[in-house]
């Protein structure tokens, strides 16, 4: 007999609970807010429509269903299973998050703050969440484009919004660059880092240094198989060059970076936290990723 479908519920801790955690009360995080011209009110307003809305959702889980939930630094640790639903209750981000560990499981977005979050990812209302968990199985999704990278030694990473390679500090990365789309062109860099981003994370990071390139590159739309990648402040000198600075990545292309530093990272949508470590003499190869994230529209 084929196990009930698990509802998944993905969230967050709010600002103000990170406040009381750090200060110890209420009334300590209210004065600290004040010293610094902010109401707490304005905070905890934010977190009683978070967790209302994670109420919400809870309470419109189907009864025949099994549930749990997961908070987002718990991700790494949590057993998504086949045949569970995610219902990711909180910010776009937060979709990214919990898309790495995710294997086609359908996604519902819930947005918690309806006009200060974008609703990119987060579509949908908690009110909505009963119909959209009925018609779970059977809805219509969109199939977002995700990137990877994975390292000579085996290691690997994948987001939905973007991979960057370079120091943990963001300061001169060496190494060298390679397409195998382009003749094999290869290059030796010294850069702030290379950006390799999505559809989805054309609306982020990926976009802020695409305009500020003024680029002519024409960025992929969130299910198209293609990638646009940029170098970040690349230094010309005697020893480095600045020819290969951005470009687009088909799905068959990829990207490959061969370390010259004593230590570089890898991490994806702004998660430094969890990164490929690559030592001097390892490649890294990005590309478009063979999963999708199974988006509900």
């Amino acid at each position: 007999m084929s196990l009930a479908p698990r509802a998944v519920l993905v969230h967050r801790t709010t600002e103000y609970e990170e406040l009381v955690a750090r200060h110890g009360t209420h009334g300590q995080a209210a004065f600290f807010l004040t010293s610094r011209g902010r109401d707490i009110e304005e905070v905890a307003e934010r977190h009683r429509r978070a967790r209302g809305a994670l109420a919400e959702v809870t309470s419109a889980v189907p009864l025949t269903w099994r549930q749990a939930q997961v908070e987002r630094t718990d991700l790494d640790r949590f057993l998504f299973a086949p045949e569970d639903v995610v219902v990711v209750v909180g910010q776009d981000g937060l979709v990214a998050n919990a898309a790495k560990y995710l294997t086609g499981q359908p996604v519902i977005g819930i947005d918690t703050d309806p006009g200060r979050n974008p609703g990119v990812l987060v579509r949908h209302r908690p009110q909505d969440a009963a119909k959209l968990l009925s018609a779970a199985a059977t809805a219509a999704v969109d199939e977002l484009t995700m990137v990877e990278a994975v390292a000579d030694d085996t290691q690997r990473l994948v987001a939905l919004n973007e991979i960057y390679l370079g120091t943990p500090g963001h300061q001169t990365a060496r190494y060298r660059l390679g397409l195998d789309d382009d003749g094999g062109a290869v290059e030796a860099q010294a850069s702030s880092g290379v950006l390799v981003g999505t559809g989805t994370g054309a609306t982020g990071w990926l976009r802020s240094v695409w305009q500020e390139r003024t680029s002519r590159l024409p960025l992929p739309s969130p299910t198209e198989d293609r990638l646009v990648w940029f170098v970040r402040e690349a230094w010309p000198s005697p020893a480095t060059g600045t020819t290969l600075v951005a470009g687009e990545l088909a799905a068959s292309a990829s990207l490959t970076l061969t370390v010259e530093s004593d230590r570089l990272i890898a991490f994806g949508d702004g998660i430094e936290s969890d990164a490929l470590q690559l030592t001097w003499g390892q490649t890294v190869r990005v590309g478009v990723c063979g999963q999708r994230l199974r988006l509900a529209g």
